[in-house]
């Protein structure tokens, strides 16, 4: 009798997954969930090219229909999973439909965080979608006065296309410097100052307290008393895991829906990935959940792999990247503040890595147009190379050729 695989999610996890059970030779049904009006597609651009109207949404699409038609894979958009009976072995779905599985990937993601009292109230939004990408965007133009609340990747990346467009942009970041919980203090002053250099007006220590509709547009007042006005406030504070299929399910749920190495969760039949997985990070010597498009996208393949009987792990060094502006800013490992940061290149010029170490030890590397640096730290990381302190902290040495030269070395050992 032939199998049926459940595929809950239309972001790139889904979408990959489905892809890789077939590229994996399983011939069963295949039935992806995706709870928007559209087949599984890609969403970095949302903030970037969609948002400016320089990208039809149309291509962030996956695969196009024909392609899942091939595959005979069945895409089902606009269709909720709304519970999940692990015992029975059912989803219960938003059309009222039970639909039977004999294994299913959970790849729900996660829902933005919102300003209490700020729900429903025209002209602010969220970003996490097509339909809120195109919303912002219509409004978008020159001398539109922008207020972003949160200096992250999210908040920086909409703070920087709207700046393109001509907008009056201002971010309000509740910390002292933005990813200041993730970057050291020099890394963190060195993003906020990108985005000054570009116009975008950055307020730090402000708790924004509440959202109004003020006579000519909208405000944002602070706890400290101070106002902003705007004609269109977006919030991006940050993201939480849609985790609650999984925890109606009774699966373990902490902060995501825990998996192991394998990707598998509580029950044996159900797996997970993406945004909503808090898995094992063996490079980092914990378990996190890890919001970005690539680590979805390769646990979704290890995933596949694992559901039609392999036993595969995922072990990958986080990597992350953001497109602001002309420069690519690009994260290895996990960053902590108090890590030591060694620089190398032009700072000046945007054209530069910062290789970071903890205890004497490499831990990451941050890098704004040096996507070669980041490679090469991976590497190191992912083979645990034997390269010295000295060669990743001197800026004289290359980091590509020191990876060589270790890998070599080590190789030798072998032989």
């Amino acid at each position: 009798m032939s199998e049926t695989f459940v595929v809950i999610g239309g972001g790139v996890g889904g979408g990959t997954a489905a892809l890789a059970l077939r590229a994996e030779g399983f011939t069963g049904r295949i039935v992806v969930l995706c709870e928007e009006p559209r087949a599984p597609y890609s969403k970095p651009p949302l903030s970037k090219g969609v948002l400016r109207g320089e990208e039809d949404p149309e291509r962030t699409a996956l695969r196009p229909p024909a392609w899942y038609e091939k595959k005979d894979i069945e895409i089902r958009t606009a269709v909720a999973a709304t519970d999940l009976d692990v015992v029975r072995k059912v989803v219960q779905l938003s059309t009222g439909e039970e639909l039977a599985y004999d294994k299913v990937l959970i790849a729900t993601g996660g829902r933005p965080r919102t300003l209490p009292g700020s729900d429903g109230v025209p002209g602010v939004f969220t970003l996490r979608n097509v339909e809120d990408s195109l919303a912002i965007g219509r409004q978008l133009g020159p001398d539109t006065r922008l207020v972003v609340i949160g200096g992250g990747f999210i908040g920086g990346e909409v703070a920087a296309s709207a700046s393109a467009l001509g907008c009056e942009v201002t971010v309000l970041e509740g910390r002292r410097a933005p990813l200041e919980r993730l970057l050291p203090p020099t890394l963190a002053g060195l993003y906020m100052r990108l985005h000054t250099e570009h116009g975008v007006t950055f307020h730090t220590d402000i708790a924004v307290s509440d959202i109004a509709e003020g006579p000519r547009g909208l405000v944002a007042h602070a706890a400290d008393g101070t106002s902003y006005p705007a004609d269109l406030i977006v919030v991006g504070i940050g993201m939480v895991p849609r985790d609650d299929l999984a925890l109606r399910g009774g699966l373990r749920v902490e902060n995501g829906v825990v998996v192991d190495a394998q990707c598998r969760t509580s029950d044996p039949d159900v797996f997970a990935v993406g945004d909503v997985a808090n898995a094992p990070q063996p490079y980092l010597g914990r378990r996190m959940r890890v919001e970005h498009w690539q680590n979805a996208q390769h646990q979704a393949k290890i995933a596949a792999k694992n559901m039609v009987g392999g036993s595969e792990e995922f072990a990958e060094v986080p990597w992350v990247w953001s497109d602001q502006y002309d420069v690519t800013i690009q994260i290895a490992g996990k960053p902590q503040p108090t890590d030591d940061v060694h620089l190398r290149g032009d700072v000046d010029g945007w054209n530069f890595s910062a290789v970071l170490t903890r205890d004497g030890g490499l831990v990451g590397c941050v890098a704004f147009n040096r996507t070669d640096d980041v490679r090469s730290v991976r590497r190191i990381m992912t083979e645990r190379l034997p390269v010295s302190l000295e060669h990743l902290t001197d800026s004289r040495h290359d980091l590509g050729e020191r990876a060589e030269s270790a890998a070599a070395a080590t190789q030798k050992e072998y032989v």
